[in-house]
């Protein structure tokens, strides 16, 4: 039988990322009412919080270009809805639509920003200023996604005292939430500990946080226990496995939901999700974009006579 450990929380909410960073790097532009579709059988499998999409010029996402058709077919849907926005324009959009939850994506290292945004760390945050004060002031939420947190595809390790200045900063700015990414999967245990150590010296407490990981290197589920033991309850991940980045090319894909969930139900851990009826989703989608789900208990649970 499951047993919770003293160690970690009895609950934990599942930031579900798929409809937006999963499907931004599909090559192939999935149907908007494929898309409204999936974000609706995972509010049905008991996810809560479902990122839906992007509202980025088409230009540079061409996979989320149709964010002003798929928020209104979504209304009435039981969960948080949040929208990436990266700029002012990007907010604009959002808040008409009546989007109440937004992220910005920002960077820990200076190379990544170049990369992903066009600037450097300091004028990614000038940008982000605006943004976030005017999403406070009309009363929506704001999270923070902080990229490269534990190694860059061009700088190497990033040091944690480099995270943990970029953190602070990106607080300073009014967000409520900070999601901490591990871009291309380089990131182990003893270094997720050490990195939620440092922050919660300068006040970034587990409650505040989220994490991110990519499973390149078969570590995400143990980086993910190693955040629940430092008191982290918020966790990303994507539905089937899908996504990586586009701007960083030895990215995979992001921890799967269907993995997270089978460990968590293992540690007795609420999350509030049918396994079934997510798996079954996944499966659903897979067959839609023309492939299997990389997430192994998918296969597992979808090849169960």
């Amino acid at each position: 039988m499951p047993f919770p450990s003293e160690d970690i929380p009895d609950r934990v909410r599942i930031h579900e990322v798929g409809p937006r960073d999963g499907l931004q790097n599909e090559k192939a532009v999935v149907p908007t009412e494929v898309k409204a579709e999936f974000i609706r059988r995972l509010a049905a499998s008991g996810l809560k919080t479902i990122e839906a999409t992007s509202f980025v010029h088409p230009k540079w996402v061409p996979q989320l270009a149709d964010a002003e058709q798929l928020m209104p077919m979504l209304s009435g849907l039981d969960a948080r809805l949040p929208a990436l926005v990266p700029n002012e324009r990007g907010l604009e959009r959002a808040l008409a639509l009546g989007v109440d939850e937004i992220a910005v994506f920002g960077s820990a290292t200076e190379s990544f920003a170049k990369a992903n945004l066009n600037r450097s760390v300091d004028e990614s945050l000038a940008m982000f200023e605006p943004v976030v004060t005017r999403a406070r002031d009309a009363g929506a939420q704001v999270r923070g996604y902080l990229s490269m947190c534990f190694g860059d595809p061009w700088e190497g390790p990033v040091p944690v005292r480099q995270v943990v200045q970029v953190a602070r900063r990106l607080f300073d700015l009014g967000c409520t939430e900070l999601s901490l990414g591990d871009t291309i999967g380089v990131a182990t245990p003893g270094h997720v500990t050490e990195l939620l150590a440092a922050l919660h010296e300068v006040g970034l407490t587990a409650d505040r946080l989220a994490v991110h990981f990519h499973d390149t290197y078969g570590q995400a589920l143990a980086n993910t226990l190693a955040a629940l033991q430092s008191g982290v309850c918020t966790v990303d991940a994507s539905a089937g496995g899908l996504g990586g980045c586009p701007y960083a090319k030895s990215a995979t894909g992001n921890l799967a939901t269907e993995d997270l969930v089978w460990m968590l139900n293992g540690l007795g851990i609420d999350t509030g999700v049918d396994l079934d009826r997510l798996t079954a989703t996944s499966v659903w989608m897979a067959a839609h974009l023309g492939r299997p789900s990389p997430s192994r208990t998918v296969r597992a649970l979808s090849h169960k006579e």
